[in-house]
C-alpha cells in the first residue's frame, strides 16, 4: 500500500487558473504561482490529499511546448517559488506530482534550436522524428521534421535514442532534487515508446521511495501500460465517459458494464475523474444538474483513485469551444467562494465524501460486489477485512426503495445523512433519494466518521416534504446520531432548479443490447437492414486492409479496424462511432488498435 493508493486528487492547470498572459516573452519572472498558496488549504478542506499540477515549466504557449525542462515558466514565477509552493504542500500533508511532457519539445528548446543552427552538423539531430532536409514547413526552417498531432509548434522527440532517455530522466532526478516531487503524470502516454517508459519506472523507483508515475491515456487495453515494469496508473477514459452518459441517458447498465470491463482487464488502480483541462466540465455536461450528487458519489466510491478539477467542486460551467480550450482553463479568484463549503451544496458534497473516502479504507482497497441494478437505481458493496461498505445511487426524479444484501453487522449508518437502518435477514431496506445516493457504513464505525454538515436551502412546502421532514426528526429522536441530519440530494437538486428548468424525457434512453436484457426494439425490419448493410460495407473494408500491419495503415483504415474490433465485442453505438471518428492521431490509433486482444 501505498500513499497513492487512498490519495483523493486535486487537479490545478496553473497558467489558467492564475490567469497568466497567453504568450511567453522570456521576460522577468512574475510570482503568479505564490498567489496559488491560499489554494492549498482549500485543498485540504475539501479532503483532498494530493495536488495533479501543470504543465509548470518554461514554453511559449499553453505550456505544453516546452522551452526548459529544468526552469518554471517565467509567467508563474522562479525555481524558488515553485520549491515553496511545494514545500507548503507537504506541510499540509498534501503529495504533489507534476506534468511530464516529454512525447515532443517546443520550437525553443535547445536541441531544435542546436539543428537550426547546425542542420546537418548538429550533434542532436538524432534526438527528433525524421528531420529531413529536404524538405520545409510553414516555418521556412529549411528542413522538415515529425511533429506531434499535426502541430508544427510541437517538435517529436525521438524517443528511442538513448541520450534522450538520459537526459529525460536527468530532468526527472533533477525535478525531486530540487522541488521534492512525488511523482509525475505523463502527457500523452499511450503514444510513449514502451523502452522509454521502462527507463523511466526504473528512475521513478531509484529516486523517491512510492514515487507514482501516472499516465495519460485515452482508449484501449489500460494494462498494457499499467504494470511492475512501466506505470502504476492511467487516466480513465471509460469510466469518465460512463459517469456522465450514464446519467444522462438514465441508463446505469453503462456504468455498470464499465465497472466490470476495467476490472477484467486486472487490479489496476486507475485514475478516475468527472473532468480535466481537456473536456468539458461536468456542470455543463449533466443534462440534469441533480446529477452532480450520484455523480461525484459514484466517482469518489468505485475502484480507482478520484481527482477534482479547480473549480468544478463549485459546479461551474466550462464549454469546449472549437478553437480553444480556454473556457476550460479559467483564471478564478478564491475569495469569491470562501464560504462555498458552508453554502454550496456541490462544495459541501464533495467535501463530505473527501472525509468519508479518508476514514473509510474499503473505499480505496476493498472489493467490489455488483448488488443491485436498473436503468436509474445502482447498488454495490466494496468489502474489506470482512467490512461491508454498501453504496446506492438513483438518476431517477424520485425517491427509490432498495432491499440490499448486507454484512455480518447489526446496524447500517448513512455517512452523508446519518440516517440508520437494520439489518433484518441479512438486509437492509433503504430508501434512496431522488438523484442522489448514500454510503452505508457499519454503524460499529461511526465513531470513525467524519461530522459531516450539509447546507439545506430554503424550499417550497410540499406534503411530499413535511412528510420527510417528520421522519428524519423521528430518526433522529430513536438514533441520537447528527443534531439535525440534511437530504444531500434535495439541496443539490434545488440548485438546479434554481438555475434552469430541467425537463423530464417523455421516454428513456435505450441502453445498448451487451448493457441490459430490457432492450425492446421497434421497427425490427428497418434495423436488420441497416445492420447488414454496414456489416457488408465493414467485410469489404477489412478486406482491403486484412494484410497491413496498424502502422501500415492509414487513419481511415485503423479506423475502420478499430470498428470492427468493437463489433466483435458487442454493439457499436453512435457514441462509440464517434470517438473513433475525433480520434485523427496516427499513432494513437495504432496504440488503440493494438490494444484489442
Amino acid at each position: 500500500m501505498s500513499w497513492y493508493n487512498e490519495a483523493i486528487f486535486y487537479h490545478i492547470y496553473p497558467l489558467g487558473l492564475t490567469g497568466a498572459p497567453k504568450e511567453n516573452d522570456y521576460g522577468t519572472p512574475v510570482s503568479r504561482l505564490n498567489t496559488l498558496i491560499p489554494w492549498i488549504s482549500h485543498i485540504k478542506e475539501i479532503g483532498c490529499t494530493a495536488l495533479y499540477i501543470g504543465p509548470l515549466f518554461e514554453s511559449v504557449g499553453h505550456g505544453y511546448e516546452t522551452t526548459d525542462y529544468k526552469k518554471l515558466d517565467s509567467r508563474l514565477g522562479t525555481n524558488e517559488d515553485l520549491k515553496k509552493f511545494v514545500e507548503v504542500c507537504h506541510e499540509n500533508q498534501i503529495k504533489v506530482i507534476f506534468d511530464g511532457v516529454f512525447n515532443h519539445t517546443g520550437r525553443d528548446f535547445f536541441a531544435f534550436k542546436d539543428i537550426q543552427q547546425n542542420r546537418e552538423h548538429s550533434r542532436y539531430l538524432n534526438w527528433y522524428c525524421n528531420v529531413n532536409f529536404g524538405g520545409n514547413n510553414e516555418y521556412n526552417d529549411g528542413f522538415s521534421y515529425e511533429n506531434w498531432g499535426g502541430y508544427n509548434l510541437l517538435v517529436k522527440l525521438n524517443q528511442r535514442n538513448p541520450e534522450v532517455q538520459n537526459y529525460i530522466c536527468d530532468v526527472i532526478r533533477f525535478w525531486v532534487s530540487e522541488f521534492d516531487v512525488d511523482g509525475i503524470r505523463l502527457d500523452a502516454a499511450d503514444v510513449l515508446d514502451f523502452d522509454f517508459m521502462h527507463a523511466l519506472r526504473r528512475t521513478a523507483e531509484e529516486v523517491k521511495e512510492d514515487f507514482w508515475l501516472m499516465g495519460e491515456v485515452i482508449h484501449g487495453d489500460y494494462s498494457r501500460w499499467v504494470n511492475g515494469d512501466t506505470l502504476h496508473s492511467v487516466t480513465n477514459y471509460a469510466l469518465h465517459k460512463a459517469l456522465y452518459s450514464g446519467h444522462n441517458d438514465h441508463n446505469y447498465f453503462e456504468i455498470a458494464h464499465t465497472v466490470k470491463y476495467l476490472l477484467n482487464m486486472g487490479k489496476l488502480d486507475l485514475y478516475n475523474f468527472v473532468d480535466n483541462h481537456d473536456v468539458e466540465r461536468i456542470y455543463t455536461k449533466l443534462s440534469n444538474k441533480a446529477h452532480m450528487a450520484p455523480v461525484h458519489i459514484l466517482l469518489y466510491t468505485l475502484p480507482g483513485i478520484p481527482s477534482i478539477y479547480y473549480g468544478s467542486e463549485f459546479a461551474i460551467e466550462g464549454k469546449k469551444e472549437k478553437f480553444s480550450d480556454d473556457s476550460l482553463r479559467p483564471a478564478l479568484k478564491l475569495e469569491d467562494y470562501k464560504n462555498a463549503v458552508k453554502e454550496n451544496p456541490c462544495t459541501a458534497l464533495i467535501t463530505a465524501l473527501g472525509k468519508v473516502r479518508q476514514q473509510t479504507p474499503a473505499l480505496s482497497y476493498g472489493g467490489y460486489a455488483e448488488l443491485q441494478l436498473t436503468n436509474r437505481q445502482f447498488a454495490f458493496a466494496r468489502e474489506l477485512d470482512d467490512i461491508k461498505v454498501i453504496v446506492t445511487v438513483n438518476n431517477d426524479d424520485n425517491d427509490a426503495q432498495m432491499t440490499l444484501s448486507a454484512g455480518n453487522t447489526a446496524q447500517y449508518i448513512g455517512a452523508l445523512s446519518g440516517k440508520k437502518v437494520s439489518v433484518e435477514n441479512g438486509q437492509i431496506h433503504v430508501t434512496v433519494p431522488a438523484n442522489g445516493g448514500e454510503i452505508w457504513i457499519p454503524a460499529d464505525m461511526e465513531g470513525k466518521l467524519p461530522e459531516v454538515e450539509l447546507p439545506k436551502e430554503a424550499k417550497k412546502e410540499s406534503k411530499q416534504e413535511t412528510e420527510k421532514e417528520v421522519v428524519i426528526e423521528e430518526v433522529n429522536k430513536e438514533t441520537e446520531v447528527i443534531e439535525k441530519p440534511v437530504d444531500h440530494v434535495t439541496d443539490i437538486a434545488e440548485k438546479a432548479s434554481e438555475t434552469e428548468d430541467v425537463k423530464e424525457s417523455v421516454e428513456e434512453s435505450i441502453p445498448a443490447a451487451s448493457l441490459t436484457s430490457e432492450l425492446t426494439l421497434e421497427n425490427s425490419d428497418a434495423s436488420e437492414s441497416e445492420t447488414k448493410a454496414e456489416q457488408a460495407e465493414a467485410v469489404d473494408s477489412m478486406a482491403v486492409i486484412a494484410n497491413k500491419t496498424p502502422e501500415e495503415m492509414t487513419v481511415e483504415e485503423l479506423q475502420t479496424a478499430i470498428l470492427e474490433k468493437m463489433a466483435n465485442n458487442g454493439p457499436v453505438t453512435e457514441d462509440m462511432k464517434r470517438t473513433v471518428a475525433e480520434n485523427i492521431w496516427h499513432d494513437s490509433l495504432v496504440n488503440w488498435l493494438k490494444s484489442f486482444r
